[in-house]
């Protein structure tokens, strides 16, 4: 079995994948209006429309419902994206910050108020982890 995807459900879809875009300087391959992917090396970030949700299971996913669940992003230097996105991100919930497990993390809310973490291993072991 592969691990391929998380998908988010969202009321703007457009808004959703431009942050995400400018957040991860990945463009989008979109499918549908409703339907868009940021595709990397390691998983896909799929972003859909609540219209998608009936497909499913009606009622069984909300947008901006998430408490739970945080999407993680590996970078080179989580200070330079935490400066490159200053501008662009209304909520830092906590600045670039090293754990007790070796990574220094930038936690941070999309606009639907998802948690997302940009993290950049700085231990020896954290760094021989994710060695790419």
């Amino acid at each position: 079995m592969d691990f391929v995807s998380i998908r988010v459900i969202t009321g703007d879809v457009a808004r959703l994948v431009a942050f995400y875009e400018r957040a991860t300087g990945v463009q989008a391959v979109w499918a549908t209006e409703d339907f868009a992917e940021l595709r990397t090396p390691g998983a896909t970030l799929a972003v859909a429309s609540t219209r998608t949700v009936p497909l499913f299971a009606p009622g069984s996913a909300r947008p901006a419902a998430n408490d739970s669940v945080i999407t993680e992003f590996l970078v080179d230097d989580v200070d330079r994206t935490h400066r490159d996105l200053a501008t662009h991100v209304t909520d830092f919930v906590n600045g670039p910050t090293t754990m007790p497990w070796g990574n220094r993390s930038l936690l941070l809310r999309d606009p639907d108020g998802n948690l997302v973490n940009f993290f950049t291993p700085v231990t020896p072991e954290a760094v021989a982890k994710f060695a790419r």
